[in-house]
């Protein structure tokens, strides 16, 4: 009998996936635990693996559309089998996904006359007598762009509105409303007397029609590039950035480093530098609350639990994986976190609750050759640290000259929150805490 591949719940509040790619196509062998599809939120891309072994004998939900957790993917049976399910309404949640989706309801259930999606702040706004289901991601960007539901022609199954439908609309809708202003602010032409006829121009030669610029090449956006954009111009829109650079010097970190990295190994973890900063910042956070807080209209919210995000650079983009509670994590603790998260984010093993709750975030920018960077904080986190490359270099020290390994350690924060003396007062411990590191 065939066995049902159904969305998995893939993190606390996380309710629904978008189908961005197929691993493997019908008659495909699969073997258990094998990945079978791709899946995109809004934090993540993650791989969806087949629990049992079998071939896959039918795909339920095409590529781009948007379902609810529970809902059956695909069926893995025996070669030649008949498939005995037929293919299921992708947005039909079950009994488990609807209580989840219940904040949501408004839009997931399906309507009759007009779509009632919520707004950004709560609310419930009609959008247009638009009939059929709708996902909370459609809905949700529908309530932000103020976009008619009945306007936008549906490509999913049975003419439902997917994510790709609806953003397609807006992008082509805001590119005709930028026309028409320009348009607008043309001036109208002004008449003169009509000169005598002049001698027609001459036809551009092929050379010259050869040389005029080709139009380029527009990449399409993957949901998490956009989700990226939209994060970072929200960034900027909110928090005044400012930053600060210090000089670390990390001899004592890489001595402590050639003497124990042998010994990590043997406990199965590759002890690098990232670790020392992520222990090192972890015991300046202890110091100094407010860098551990994020901005509020009520007051400072300062952070009691210390999860530390880390930047990591991937095919797609950048995503950040959390190591959750890193103030109870010993140097080894933190250096396994770090190989792990790294490690299954660029193989697209991550789930979404593992790149949430982050209270500060660190970007080593330094591994690709890097010297200075002023990175954009994640909200609604104060503030992001910078790590350079770590080079040695000539310094001066006790009117003496020496070669040190040294590297340029930036804090970008939220002038809201924190002014120059904090933030230099952080940045101070923190120097500290890598340069007097314990043998």
């Amino acid at each position: 009998m065939a066995t049902e591949l159904v969305m998995p719940e893939m993190g606390e509040g996380v309710i629904e996936g978008t189908i961005a790619k197929w691993l493997k196509q019908v008659g495909d062998s699969i073997a258990r635990y094998e990945p079978v599809l791709e899946v995109e939120t809004d934090k993540v891309t993650t791989e969806i693996t087949a629990e049992t072994a079998g071939t896959l004998l039918q795909i339920l939900v095409p590529e781009g559309e948007t379902v609810a957790v529970g809902v059956t993917l695909a069926l893995i049976g025996e070669p030649g089998e008949t498939a005995v399910a037929a293919p299921a309404e992708v947005d039909a949640p079950t009994a488990e996904s609807e209580a989840a989706a219940a904040p949501e309801a408004a839009v997931a259930q399906p309507a009759s006359g007009t779509i009632e999606a919520p707004s950004a702040n709560g609310s419930i706004e009609k959008r247009g007598a638009y009939t059929g289901r709708i996902s909370p991601v459609v809905g949700r960007i529908a309530s932000e762009h103020n976009v008619d539901l009945s306007q936008v022609e549906g490509t999913g199954l049975d003419g439902r509105i997917t994510k790709k439908d609806i953003l397609a609309y807006v992008e082509k809708r805001d590119k005709a409303a930028d026309a028409a202003a320009t348009t607008a602010a043309t001036p109208p032409p002004t008449f003169k007397a009509e000169p005598s006829p002049a001698k027609p121009a001459a036809a551009p030669t092929p050379a010259a029609a050869a040389a005029s610029p080709a139009p380029g090449e527009v990449m399409p956006l993957s949901s998490m590039r956009r989700a990226i954009a939209d994060h970072m111009v929200r960034s900027k829109q909110t928090s005044p950035h400012v930053t600060t650079v210090f000089e670390f010097d990390f001899t004592a970190v890489a001595r402590h480093r050639a003497a124990h990295k042998a010994g990590f190994a043997r406990d199965g973890a590759n002890l690098t530098f990232t670790a020392y900063i992520v222990a090192a910042t972890v015991t300046a956070l202890k110091e100094h609350r407010l860098v551990n807080s994020s901005w509020s209209d009520s007051g400072i919210l300062l952070k009691q639990a210390i999860n530390i995000g880390l930047a990591t650079a991937i095919e797609e983009g950048l995503i950040v994986p959390v190591i959750k509670s890193a103030d109870g994590l010993s140097l080894l603790g933190v250096a396994r976190a770090i190989n792990d998260l790294a490690d299954r984010a660029r193989r697209k093993q991550l789930r979404p609750d593992e790149v949430q709750d982050g209270t500060f975030t660190i970007t080593n920018h330094g591994i690709s050759g890097s010297l200075f960077a002023n990175p954009i904080i994640n909200q609604p986190q104060c503030a992001i640290l910078s790590v350079g490359m770590i080079e040695k270099r000539v310094k001066v020290i006790n009117d003496a000259i020496a070669i040190r390994p040294m590297a340029y350690v930036g804090l970008t924060f939220d002038h809201r929150i924190l002014d120059g003396a904090s933030a230099d007062g952080f940045m101070s411990d923190l120097k500290r805490a890598i340069e007097n590191w314990p043998e």
